[in-house]
């Protein structure tokens, strides 16, 4: 009996994803081979006011913000990433997220330079240890985008807070010591602006220790440098499983063919891959857009994870939403959309009281038999107490 070759599977949604390039700009003569070069991208990322010059038609708040915040904290951007930015919109979800703006420099009452109180739990130097089997771990200070929203503004692109190699073989020896910690968080900076040796030095020495069962690896390179995700990297880390991957994509326009490639790549080897997204003000503060990347996220078998509220980090509060935004945003997507697209929305509590979800009440009464509820269409059901 002769076999029939299987059927070519349908064209999908999915194909879109990742066909195509996202356009260079004016690294449009730059070869190809460098321009997928990550090495290539980290030497050339734009630092100064000049390097954007011929890129974008900057806005005088932009340019007094560039300068008041040279001191304060850097600033730095991926040629891959800066082609996402529009050139004209000042507005542009990429732009406000890489360059400062000048309501950075308000200063906000309830704001803090360690907003989560990570020094606080920190028993030796680049660990915090907050939670009871949950440890972080800080490997480097370095990032190939500094994002303007981030809750680490106190040591993120500062030389002297990166560890030693002494610091961090004796953060290493406190997981050693406490048998408690079962879950170890990679993080920093981005770990992956590490060379790949010495990130799979750290992944190894971290699988070695019995009683840590799960590494997670936090990083936004997916987002801001694609091409860092190559194979011989994930070659040195796929043998250390469970090695769940955190990104952290917060805008369709990140949503790019480069970005889902990457992502597969990872879903291809095995890793287990999920989105932390925060709630940007004028950024993504609305169910639609929400959706949107959550759904891109899922054709790409990334599992959306949390929606954070902003912290209460330094120089963020501009972007920063009321919380009932959040709330609302689960509302509109839970029901309307598979369960899978919905993020737990949570507020890392400020000063170390971990994270707190938030969810929208759907409990509107009880009886002496019954607890009365509405479901996402806002019907009302009864559902038995016993």
């Amino acid at each position: 009996m002769t076999q029939s070759n299987p059927p070519t599977p349908p064209k999908r949604l999915v194909d879109r994803d990742v066909h195509g390039h996202t356009p260079r700009g004016p690294w449009a003569e730059v070869a190809e081979a460098q321009w997928s070069d990550w090495r290539w991208q980290q030497r050339n990322r734009l630092t100064s006011l000049t390097d954007f010059e011929g890129l974008i038609s900057l806005t005088d708040g932009e340019r007094a913000a560039f300068e008041a915040c040279s001191d304060r904290f850097r600033v730095a951007v991926t040629p891959y990433y800066a082609t996402l930015m529009s050139p004209d919109d000042p507005s542009c979800p990429i732009r406000r997220q890489a360059l400062p703006q000048p309501e950075e420099l308000e200063p906000h009452p309830e704001d803090r330079l360690d907003p989560l109180g990570e020094e606080a739990y920190m028993p030796v130097p680049g660990l915090t240890h907050r939670y009871p089997d949950r440890a972080l771990l800080y490997v480097t200070h370095h990032c190939p985008v500094y994002c303007r929203h981030c809750t680490r503004k106190r040591k993120v692109s500062d030389p002297s807070s990166t560890l030693a190699k002494r610091q961090l073989d004796t953060a290493i020896g406190y997981l050693r010591d406490h048998p408690e910690v079962r879950d170890v968080l990679i993080s920093g900076g981005d770990p992956l602006t590490l060379s790949d040796d010495r990130l799979a030095a750290i992944v190894a020495a971290l699988t070695e220790i019995p009683h840590i069962e799960v590494l997670r690896l936090c990083t936004r390179n997916p987002v801001t440098l694609p091409s860092r995700l190559t194979d011989d990297l994930l070659d040195k880390l796929a043998p250390y499983q469970p090695l769940l991957i955190h990104t952290h994509f917060n805008h369709p326009a990140e949503c790019t063919p480069e970005a889902a490639r990457c992502l597969r790549r990872l879903a291809d080897r095995g890793f287990s891959v999920a989105n932390q997204m925060v709630l940007l003000r004028g950024i993504n503060d609305d169910a639609e857009r929400v959706r949107e990347v959550n759904h891109w996220l899922l054709r790409q078998r990334c599992r959306p994870y949390y929606l954070f509220q902003a912290d209460l980090a330094e120089g963020v509060s501009h972007f920063r939403t009321p919380i009932e935004t959040g709330v609302e945003i689960i509302r509109a997507l839970r029901g309307h959309t598979s369960g899978m697209a919905v993020p737990h929305f949570v507020v890392d509590a400020p000063g170390g009281g971990g994270k707190i979800p938030l969810v929208p009440e759907y409990v509107t009464g009880r009886d002496d038999d019954h607890l009365i509820f509405e479901n996402y269409a806002g019907d009302t059901y009864r559902y038995p107490l016993r």
